[in-house]
This record gives structure tokens, sequence and C-alpha cells, in this order.
């Protein structure tokens, strides 16, 4: 009962950690004890303790991503919006959960006696990968951050107060610890199998992922001065990736129907334990979520929907691109996911869909009180409107899937010069056949995309992974990373193109069932099935073009933004810390 009580202090600190900083008030050392943690019990309870702590929760899972380039939202954030953004905006700069993760590390010795080598490994091996989970995010928001593996005592000044850590030191930690959790989690098929705890295989596949985010950015943001490490990161990631490919039990789900099997990942009520790595389970009754609520509430969610400029770039099931058809600009919403690529209408609502309403299956145009665009998000939500105003959800939901460690080892391998036909027909390939596409490499680069990611290469192999992980990875994490270790944070200033209208006061019949889904005026109140033109909606040639919204809203971008401002709240405690690059003394 003492331990019990004792797990419950200590996970009600993790909760709290995101409000406090132990760098801006001293820390307390009240949940020390002589006895805890003494088992493997004890171990397990309190490092499972961390997935409730750190991992997202629902909506941040889906909607991570929703202010990046291919998302419309209702508005923005405040970070993105104008140039008003300050140090004394800033937050985020929260210690509670390092302290929790060291608290663990520097006090599981006590279990050693009673403990296996294995056991004890595995432990500490999951400890390492939670620090390096902690210290990756500050690092991507912050830059340079003080790197602390103990806990900190009140009359530590030394390191309360110390200078922060340079970008280098802290990342080689990082990886030093991902190394370590790699090589010694367990990969006991017992628990991996639920594929909801931190194994060999996720420290592997987290892995991957920080790598080939720090070898990028360092080779992309010259002005670091440390393009000269990017290909010491690049090839781990590369390491990382083969011995998933090689060892691990994971793979594609493929095999099924190629309308819906994509989907399926995110929709169903178990994980599909052979394609996720790592994910987070809800049940019925038991663990539930709003996320179809939001994503069909005009008022709740943000009325996710994705931009025309993306879309254009799903390919057509024959391999060929979309871009290159005649008329592909002004291609209309009820003839564009013609012979596309099946991963278009499973992730937004496309003229075939159908959703239970009232009981009933019917078909559903996309609903104007609700999508921007006409490309509505329905990646993450149930098929019945059951769900909505209700936290009903039980999908379980993917955070680390098979599909993202052959898109890192494909690009990895670009980076490095090193991609050929080989690779891309075990990475690319299977990736595409799986939605219907003929994987069939390309010949030549794509301009289209190219001049989307501002020319900055012409490289095929790049643009194409690129095209492949924006497609496959949409709305799971990882695009607004993706913008900042390529420094195209730009893109996020790209206009909020939706569905081309041929001419106003024309009733559209978005699906085909013959009932009119959407008019454009100038004039009228706004509905499901109506746009009013002048109320943050315009036409991009004026009478006619595409649907834009947002135009009001003043995004705007600077390279600064690559990084965020040391809060001045920190600063104020410990002036050593500095600030970054263009955010003021």
């Amino acid at each position: 009962m003492k331990r019990i009580k004792l797990f419950l202090v200590i996970m009600a600190a993790a909760l709290c950690g995101a409000c406090e900083s132990f760098l801006t008030i001293y820390p307390e050392n009240n949940i020390a004890s002589d006895e805890f943690p003494s088992s493997e019990t004890d171990l397990e309870l309190y490092a499972n303790g961390f997935l409730n702590s750190l991992l997202p929760a629902a909506d941040g899972i889906a909607f991570h991503d929703q202010y990046t380039d291919y998302i419309a939202t209702r508005n923005s954030t405040n970070f993105l919006i104008g140039d008003s953004w300050r140090p004394e905006d800033q937050g985020g700069w929260s210690w509670g959960n390092l302290r929790n993760i060291n608290w663990f590390l520097n006090n599981m010795d006590k279990a050693r006696p009673n403990v296996s080598a294995d056991v004890y490994n595995h432990y500490e091996g999951v400890g390492r990968f939670w620090r390096a989970y902690f210290y990756y995010s500050m690092v991507r928001t912050f830059g340079d951050v003080p790197w602390y593996d103990r806990v900190l005592e009140p009359d530590d000044d030394e390191l309360l107060y110390k200078p922060r850590d340079s970008r280098e030191y802290v990342m080689s930690r990082v990886l030093d610890d991902l190394n370590f959790a790699a090589a010694h989690c367990s990969d006991d098929p017992k628990i991996a199998a639920t594929s909801t705890r931190i194994t060999r295989w996720v420290a592997l596949a987290y892995k991957a992922r920080v790598c080939l985010f720090e070898g990028t950015y360092r080779k992309y943001h010259t002005e670091l001065d440390l393009a000269s490490s990017a290909e010491g990161f690049l090839r781990e990631a590369v390491d990382a990736c083969e011995i998933l490919i090689r060892e691990s039990p994971y793979g594609l789900a493929a095999g099924g129907n190629v309308e819906t099997q994509y989907r399926s990942l995110f929709i169903g009520e178990n994980l599909n334990e052979k394609e996720v790595i790592l994910g987070s389970v809800y049940r019925s009754g038991v663990r539930m979520h709003n996320l179809t609520w939001l994503s069909f509430s005009g008022s709740a969610g943000a009325q996710w929907s994705l931009i025309k400029p993306f879309v254009n770039q799903y390919l057509m099931l024959d391999g060929s691109r979309f871009t290159d058809r005649p008329g592909y600009a002004t291609t209309t919403y009820a003839d564009e996911f013609k012979n596309r690529d099946h991963r278009l209408p499973q992730t937004v609502i496309g003229p075939a869909y159908v959703r239970k309403i009232g009981g009933v299956d019917r078909p559903l145009a996309p609903p104007f009180s609700v999508t921007l665009t006409g490309y509505h998000i329905i990646k993450w939500a149930l098929d019945d409107d059951v769900h909505d105003g209700m936290s009903t959800s039980a999908n379980s939901l993917p955070i680390l899937r098979y599909a993202e460690v052959l898109l890192a080892y494909a690009e990895a391998k670009a980076e490095l010069g090193e991609m050929n036909e080989t690779l891309w027909n075990a990475t690319i390939r299977p990736l595409r056949e799986r939605a219907g596409v003929n994987g069939a490499v390309p010949a030549a680069y794509d301009p289209y995309v190219a001049a989307y990611y501002q020319n900055q290469t012409t490289d095929k192999w790049l643009l194409e992974i690129r095209r492949e992980r924006s497609i496959e990875l949409c709305c799971e994490q990882v695009r607004y990373d993706d913008l900042m270790r390529w420094k195209l944070g730009a893109l996020v200033e790209l206009p909020w193109y939706g569905i081309y209208i041929g001419a106003k006061n024309v009733a559209y019949d978005l699906n085909g069932d013959g009932t009119a889904d959407l008019t454009v005026s100038d004039a009228g109140s706004a509905s499901i099935n109506r746009v009013v033109l002048g109320s943050g909606y315009r036409l991009s040639e004026g009478d006619r073009g595409y649907l834009e919204y947002g135009y009001t809203i003043n995004r705007m971008w600077h390279d600064r933004k690559y990084l965020r401002p040391i809060p001045t709240s920190a600063r104020q405690v410990n002036p050593a810390l500095g600030q970054n690059p263009e955010w003021g003394e």
C-alpha cells in the first residue's frame, strides 16, 4: 500500500510537470523513498506511467500538424499570424517530466538486487527512451537547451543557473540514450504484441525519426555550420531502419481492398499489430475520444481541410501525374477523384463517401458548414453521426507505423545519394501499390512537386519520396517537423485554395447523387451548401477559380521562427540562458 500511494504521488507530479519548471522554482525532494522502486512490478508501474503523461492525447495525434502547409483551419496560431510573437508570449519551458524521468533513472538501482540483468536493462532503456523523447522535443522547439541527467537539488546553483548546452552536445546525448534503448529494451513478443509499450522496435523506429530529422536539419540549415555532421545522423537513421526491416516482426498491412485498407489503420477499434509499432488503444465504454466530433463539427473542431496544391500531388492509379493531365487546374471536385490514388478518398471526403446518418447509410458531400476548402479530412473520424457532439469514438490511434520506417529509410538513403531502383522497390513501391497505384520508378522529376517545394531540389528520388511521405503520413504528427528540417517554413504561407468553381450562382452536385450540394454567391446566408464570398472567402480569379479561405488571416513566416524564443520568464530567473537569434535580448 505504501508503494501504491507513493506511485500515485509520483504520477501526479508527472501529470503536473507541464505547469512547473525546476529551472524557475526550486525543486522539492518529497517523492524519494528508501524502498521504491525495489521490484520489477515497481519498475513497470513507474515506467508505464510515462505512457500516460508523455504520449499525446487523441487530438494531439490527429491534429498536431494543423498549422502546416497543407491544412486550412478556421484560424491560425498566433505564432504564425503577423509578426507580433515575442519571448514573453512563449511557453513550453517546462521540465517537470524530465525530473520524473531522471528520478526513475537515478533511483532504479534500488531494484537491481531483486531483478534479472535483462529486466533491469530493459527498464533503464525505457527510462532513457523517454529522456531522449523529452529532449528531442525541446531541441526541435528551442535548439540549444541545458542537459540534465540527474535530479537537481535546491543547492545545485551551478547547474540550475548554467547556460544552455549546444545542440550538438544535447543531440549526441539523445542518440546515446536511443542507442542504449535500442540495444537493451526487450523485444519479447509478449511485450511487443500489443504495440502499446516501449520495446526495442519502438526505440529503433523513434531513433530513425529523430536521426532523419537531425541529419536533414543540419544539411539544410547551413547557418548552423553543422552540415559536416549531417551524414552521421543519416547513417544512424539508415542503420535503425535496416534492423527493423531485417529483424522486426512488422510489415505493411496489405493484401486487402485497396479502397479501404489504408484508412482501416486509423478507424479500427484495434491497432493493426502487423504495421503499428506504437499506438494508443481506445475501447468503447472504457476509454474513448472525440475525434469524430471534432472532425464533423464546425464549432468544436477547427474545420480541418486539405488544400488544392497538395491534393494535386496525389497520382493517378496508373502512376502518371494528375498535374500532367490537360486541364487539370480546372478539374471539378466531381471529376478529380476519378482513377486517383485510393488514399485520397480515404483521407478526405470524396464523391463516393457514405456516412451513417440517423442510423441510415447516406451519401454525403463535403458539408460547407464544416469544411473550408471542400477537401474535408476524415482520416481519423468514424462514419457514423452517432458520435457527433459526443466523446464516444473508440478507434485506436497509431503513433509509429512501419510505413514511416520505409519512408525514413528511403529518404535517408536518397539524402546520402544512395537511392536506386532496388531500394525504391523495397520502400516506396509497396506503399503505392497498397493504394492501388502503379509503383514503377518515375522516369524524371516532377516539375510541379519541385515548384511546390520552392525548387529546393530537382532530384527525382527526393521529390517522389517527399510526395509519398506527405500523402502516406498526412496528419500523423510529422509534417510540421518535415517543413522545419527541410528549411521550408515559408510553405505555411501558401494560400488555402480549395475546389475549383467554374462560375458563381451555379448549384453544383458534388457527389452525383442528384442533389445540389454547393452554390458560391456574393449574397445570401452561408450554410451547409452555400458559401458567401466576402465572409472569409473569395475566388482566386474573381468570378471563378479556386475557392479560397483565410486570405485575411495574415499568416507570416520569418526564418527566426525555425526556433522558438526562450521565454522571458525563464531568462528572468536565469539570464545565462541567452536568447535565440533575432528574438531580441
